[in-house]
């Protein structure tokens, strides 16, 4: 397995972070990475999402979502799964503590990882920053 994970901690609510995140087609305003994203039925386990980056359109498929808490999307590439787990907790100072991952398995990972895992996950940092900033207003 590769992995990755980047954690920030932000005054936001989960519940207001969770609304951006289940809001689809408005991430373009808080990740400038997306340039659009479309949402295929509900936020929800089992739905499917377009996302159009600067670089690439990707199809992610929702494998989990918990509402205020969690979800985790997957893409198939190449004879690997791309996994990201956000997750949201409320920490007893009253901040709620931000977490992107990234695990990628398959037969082809000892391959693929360091190739792809890099790439994807290099805007991790920027990305929490800008999520953590939009909901914080």
């Amino acid at each position: 397995m590769w992995e990755y994970e980047h954690q920030a901690t932000t005054s936001a609510t989960p519940e207001a972070i969770y609304r951006l995140w289940s809001n689809v087609g408005t991430w373009h305003n808080w990740n400038p990475d997306v340039v659009r994203a479309e949402l295929d039925g509900p936020f929800a386990a089992g739905s499917h999402i377009v996302m159009t980056t600067t670089q690439d359109t990707i199809h992610l498929r929702l494998a989990e979502v918990e509402e205020n808490r969690s979800f985790v999307d997957e893409v198939k590439l190449d004879g690997v799964l791309v996994r990201t787990i956000h997750r949201l907790q409320a920490l007893e100072n009253g901040l709620t503590l931000v977490t992107y991952r990234m695990e990628i398995t398959g037969p082809g990972v000892d391959q693929l990882g360091p190739e792809i895992g890099p790439a994807i996950t290099g805007d991790f940092p920027d990305t929490i920053a800008s999520l953590v900033e939009y909901a914080e207003r």
